[in-house]
């Protein structure tokens, strides 16, 4: 290959290129970087909601890289795309946020994830900080509007644990429909999979994204979920292998015909927004599982072992509770190994030696004992 050729094909730019500003329309850069669509942020602008450099937007204005742009009290600075779209696939486990930042200093998603350089993370939607299982993330701001859209009427389906006997009649009733706060819901599909004297196993299927929807369909019945583990966003499954806490990048060509799915444009956006470092942060809070002010509510190490039932990684077995025998606590045979029954009679002998101390005692002395100490 020749001389030339080689500065053809060279990724680094020109003198003449590095010397020219990117520029790019302001709206399509704020929703690039997935703070709404463009059709709302042209609203936003037009009533004076966006600051470029100081000075209240224009519609119709661009921007070019280097800019500071301030949204909703937030400051950002305009740069270049480096990268092609991706999208993340992250198994959410209990105690997690999905914000950025927390005013209770709670952890967020986004401490968990593969740090990205030119771009950022955007979540597709949410999930409760007791809601585990599949979450998308996406650095194309449009891609996931177009995912959370409500128009796109994409389906999730979730496996939920219920406390208590649900009769048919009730799931008859979340299937037809019923009137929430913020008008009529239901589930696309209900299927029982599961159940024991104290509660049942369900999988359900909605195609809106609407806060909580899942726990109130059920609440409107008098039923509290108490687990709840989102399987499948659209086409999208939880992949087998993947273990709480971590995620897996979807495949360049599956990002690209989702996509085309939602005819966006081919990915030609030069800029998105980068936050400005050193804006506030909220200190992390430490989240202690299964303590009685922890953030994760429940009987977590119970009721997880049984969530483990619907994950597809394979788990440790179940310890205490799942070994037979192992009722109230008490091991079903003793220390030598022989069944537990009544004390054999007679003297049980001195310890042997390397055990605490042993006293026998004594017959108790007549008349009472003394007042106790103090302490």
């Amino acid at each position: 290959m020749s001389e030339n050729t080689r500065k053809v094909l060279s990724l680094k730019g020109t003198e003449t290129e590095t010397k020219t500003k990117i520029s790019e329309r302001l709206h399509k850069v704020l929703a690039q970087a997935g703070l709404g669509s463009r059709r709302l942020l042209e609203e936003r602008i037009s009533q004076g909601a966006v600051k470029v450099n100081g000075e209240t937007a224009q519609t119709g204005q661009s921007i070019t890289s280097g800019d500071r742009i301030e949204l909703d009290g937030k400051i950002f600075v305009a740069s270049a795309l480096t990268e092609p779209s991706s999208v993340l696939i992250y198994n959410k486990p209990e105690g997690e946020v999905t914000t950025r930042e927390d005013p209770e200093g709670r952890p967020t998603i986004f401490d968990s994830l593969p740090r990205l350089k030119g771009a950022r993370w955007i979540a597709v939607g949410r999930l409760d900080i007791n809601t585990t299982g599949l979450l998308l993330l996406t650095t194309d701001g449009e891609l996931a509007n177009a995912l959370m859209h409500p128009s796109s009427n994409i389906q999730r389906e979730y496996v939920c644990r219920i406390h208590g006997e649900v009769p048919d009649s009730v799931v008859e009733l979340l299937k037809r429909g019923v009137e929430l706060e913020d008008g009529p819901a239901k589930f696309e599909r209900i299927e029982r999979i599961g159940s024991s004297d104290s509660h049942a196993w369900f999988q359900v299927v909605i195609s809106e994204g609407r806060n909580r929807e899942v726990r109130r369909l059920w609440e409107s019945q008098g039923f509290q979920v108490s687990r709840l583990k989102r399987v499948r966003y659209g086409d999208i499954t939880l992949p087998r292998l993947l273990k709480r806490g971590q995620c897996s990048e979807l495949e360049q060509s599956k990002v690209e015909a989702i996509r085309a799915l939602f005819e966006l444009d081919q990915n030609d956006s030069v800029l998105t927004l980068q936050p400005v470092i050193g804006q506030r942060k909220t200190k992390p809070a430490e989240i202690h599982v299964g303590a009685q002010n922890s953030y994760v509510t429940g009987q977590v190490n119970e009721e997880a072992r049984e969530l483990r039932r619907f994950d597809h990684v394979r788990e440790e077995r179940p310890r205490g509770r799942g070994r037979p025998g192992a009722a109230a606590g008490k091991r079903p045979y003793a220390r030598d190994g022989a069944p537990r029954g009544a004390r054999p009679e007679g003297n049980r002998g001195p310890r042997p030696e390397g055990d605490r101390p042993y006293s026998p005692r004594g017959p108790r002395p007549e008349g009472n004992r003394g007042p106790r100490p103090d302490n």
